[in-house]
This record gives C-alpha cells, sequence and structure tokens, in this order.
C-alpha cells in the first residue's frame, strides 16, 4: 500500500504533463495508452524480459563474484593489492559503454556481450565497496587476533570477513541497480531480443507507448533485484 501512493502520484503527474502540454501521442503518450500497449504486446514484453532478466542476474552474480574474489585476493596478498588497485582505477578510465561496440563486434549478437557489458559494470564498484569493508576491520580486533597468533587465512574468515558482510551487502544493493544499464546498454548495440531491443525498434517506429511499456517493465525488474539485494544485505548484517 505504502508503494502504490507514489505510484499513483507519478501517474497523476505523468497524465497532467501530457494534458497541459498537448504533446502528440508519439512523443509522450498518456499512461492508458501506455497501458493497452502494454496489454497489447504482452507476450513480446514477457519474452523480452525473460532474456534481459537472465542478463542481468548472470552478469550481477559473475561480476559479484570476481569482484569478491579480486578483493579478497588484494586483502590476503598485499602485494598483490598494490599491483592490481591502479590497474583497477585505470580501467574505469575507459567508460563501459564505449566498449559495448566492440564486445558486440568480437562477442556477435547474442547474450554473451551483454553479459561481459554487465560484468564491467558491477564488477568494480563491487571489487572496491567489498575491499574498503574488509581493510575497515576493528584495529582492536586484529590485535587481538594477533596475540592469539591467528593466521593471515584465520584473521580474515573469522574477523575481517564477518566485519565485512555489510559493505559486501551494501555494495549488492548498489550493484543491483546497475546491472540493468549494462544489459540494455548491449542490447541497444546490438541485439535480436530484450527489452533494450524492444525499446529501440519502437522508437525507431515511433511507437512511443510500446517504447514506455518496454521501459516500465525494466523498472519494474529492476525495482525486483533491488529487493532481492536489500533482503540480502540485511540477511548479511544479522
Amino acid at each position: 500500500m505504502r508503494a502504490a501512493a507514489p505510484i499513483l502520484v507519478l501517474l497523476a503527474l505523468w497524465q497532467a504533463v501530457v494534458s497541459l502540454s498537448g504533446a502528440p501521442a508519439f512523443i509522450l503518450p498518456p499512461p492508458l495508452m501506455v497501458l493497452e500497449a502494454a496489454k497489447d504486446n504482452a507476450g513480446l514484453l514477457a519474452a523480452s524480459a525473460a532474456v534481459t532478466g537472465a542478463e542481468v542476474v548472470t552478469g550481477l552474480i559473475l561480476g559479484a563474484l570476481l569482484g569478491c574474489s579480486v578483493a579478497v585476493f588484494m586483502v590476503l596478498a598485499p602485494s598483490l593489492g598494490r599491483f592490481l588497485r591502479p590497474i583497477l582505477l585505470l580501467s574505469q578510465a575507459v567508460p563501459v559503454f564505449a566498449l559495448a561496440p566492440v564486445l558486440t563486434l568480437w562477442l556477435g549478437y547474442g547474450i554473451v556481450p551483454k553479459i561481459v557489458v554487465t560484468v564491467m559494470i558491477v564488477f568494480f564498484p563491487l571489487a572496491s565497496v567489498f575491499h574498503d569493508g574488509l581493510m575497515a576491520t576493528p584495529e582492536g580486533l586484529l590485535d587481538l587476533s594477533r596475540l592469539a597468533r591467528a593466521g593471515r587465512w584465520q584473521e580474515f574468515r573469522r574477523i575481517r570477513l564477518p566485519s565485512a558482510l555489510p559493505s559486501l551487502g551494501a555494495g549488492l544493493t548498489v550493484a543491483a541497480v546497475y546491472a540493468p544499464i549494462g544489459a540494455v546498454t548491449g542490447e541497444w548495440v546490438g541485439a535480436s531480443q530484450g527489452l533494450g531491443y524492444v525499446m529501440l525498434m519502437a522508437n525507431a517506429r515511433s511507437h512511443a507507448d510500446l517504447t514506455f511499456a518496454a521501459l516500465i517493465v525494466l523498472v519494474a525488474l529492476t525495482l525486483v533485484l533491488y529487493a532481492a539485494t536489500r533482503w540480502i544485505e540485511r540477511w548479511l548484517r544479522s
């Protein structure tokens, strides 16, 4: 019920802008027209959402595993961390969106380049946040572990990792919001299916109602993913 009120307000504002501006439907369709387009193309939108959802979830999982692994290696092997940190920072100087056409050229128009773009978008934030969380372990706890002559792995497993789990949960929540951007960007560059492809084709045919319908489905998909990662974050904090 709490989520329904903001949605109704947004729909009312949307309708008010359409009515007051007098914008033609091919530029800004009214909400009811978008709803009708979603109903008429429900099968297409559902199939496209399944494709984009698979790209997003796969990219998010792989990006999280890669980012967490790099963060762990940087903590367990400080010399490796000092070597990798500048490389990770330099990798972010190249816009991922600029690499999407190159990845499509190399990997084709299938699902793989979309997953790779998604992994590249979520990898660095997760690696950075998790690494900072691992390094922010209270110094008192680390002193106790050294007094107990705990090894580096024991210190990591029993002290650093539990202390960094809230940071990991927060990083996953942020990554869940960014992940759909990577998948849709890849679909805009080159695809034959997915919500990004539907938006691109509908826009080319001046079917703004279908474009908005696909966009709303994408927002709903992002909110579901965000809610799932928020649950994971709360579980990690408990």
